[in-house]
């Protein structure tokens, strides 16, 4: 009598749990099926009119119909792009905030920071790799040179007196000039701001001399000859300035660093929110007019088809940071 009442109380527990799993599924599908119902907000480690922001403004607008609701861009520049991860992890993980950064805040941060406000592996959902954007190497229009080989010869022959635009220590530009100090035997001054258009703005004042941005937004510039593009960095001549040599051409191809930024959103962030935006973000990125527009800014589209997949290139790119902060001997804060 008793193992039939004990056998009955263990199938009634497993149907009871069985109708709870029914019932959760049945209201998570219909939450995934109302999502969103409301603006998006995506905090973005970076000043507003950067290409990364304009970028991603564009998606939004692309991904509107679709969607249903727009991207509502948060600008949270500073702090060696420390400021927007924080405030993403701090924010409700209701599938309504997420975060664009860059490679430097999940991958070169943490070997550099004994102590950061957020934590990559714990505070973030990675959702998708986004895009490589390929840099330049551009100098201000007074500036005596017009070659690559130029230029080191300048560096070397006058230490400590060109000024080199950064996104701060530990970005990819700042160890980009720690790399060429090292190889043109001189001493760049890396010059920190909060966004490349802010760089750029300070390269046409000539309160610069020289940098390594994203050339895309400053195609007017460069023809206009305010500034000039000593070389870039693409498996190819760009279509659109074929008259500059490639990093491969002019021997700039040893540095293994490429700029990347990714989505992340707050830990805990519902499963079908984020693999709903992940797949927005990859139909945008994989349409032929959107194509056409990133090669325009000298972008490299590189969405990841899941978030597991995201979550693994993460975790070796920042074993990749790591090697690389050792080798530039970037200090430890």
């Amino acid at each position: 009598m008793g193992n039939r009442l004990g056998s009955e109380a263990v199938r009634v527990k497993h149907v009871f749990c069985l109708i709870f799993t029914i019932a959760t599924f049945g209201a998570f599908q219909a939450l995934a099926q109302q999502y969103p119902s409301k603006p998006i907000r995506v905090i973005v480690a970076i000043a507003a009119g950067s290409l990364t922001d304009v970028v991603l403004r564009t998606a939004g607008r692309e991904m509107l119909s679709s969607l249903g609701q727009p991207l509502v861009i948060e600008n949270r520049p500073g702090g060696n792009m420390m400021i927007a991860p924080e405030a993403c992890a701090k924010a409700a993980p209701d599938g309504y905030t997420f975060c664009q950064v860059s490679n430097t805040v999940v991958s070169v941060n943490p070997h550099i920071y004994s102590k950061l406000a957020y934590d990559p592996d714990k505070d973030f959902r990675p959702v998708t790799l986004l895009f490589y954007l390929s840099q330049g190497l551009i100098a201000s229009a007074s500036l005596p040179v017009n070659s690559v080989k130029e230029m080191q010869a300048l560096a070397a022959a006058k230490p400590g007196s060109i000024n080199f635009g950064t996104l701060g220590e530990g970005t990819g530009p700042d160890i980009f000039r720690q790399w060429l100090n090292e190889r043109w035997k001189t001493n760049m001054i890396g010059i920190p701001y909060t966004g490349a258009n802010l760089i750029m703005n300070a390269l046409i004042a000539e309160d610069i001399h020289l940098t390594q941005i994203g050339p895309g937004p400053f195609s007017g510039q460069l023809r206009a000859g305010k500034i000039k593009m000593l070389a870039v960095d693409t498996p190819k001549r760009s279509r659109l300035f074929p008259d500059v040599p490639t990093y491969l051409e002019v021997g700039l191809d040893g540095f293994s660093e490429k700029l990347w930024w990714g989505l992340f959103a707050p830990a805990g962030t519902p499963d079908a929110m984020v693999r709903r935006i992940n797949a927005e973000f990859v139909r945008v990125f994989q349409t032929p007019k959107f194509l056409e527009y990133l090669e325009n800014q000298f972008i490299e589209p590189a969405v990841s088809t899941t978030p597991e997949e995201f979550a693994a290139f993460v975790k070796e790119d920042r074993e990749r940071a790591g090697h690389m902060v050792k080798r530039y001997n970037v200090p430890r804060r």
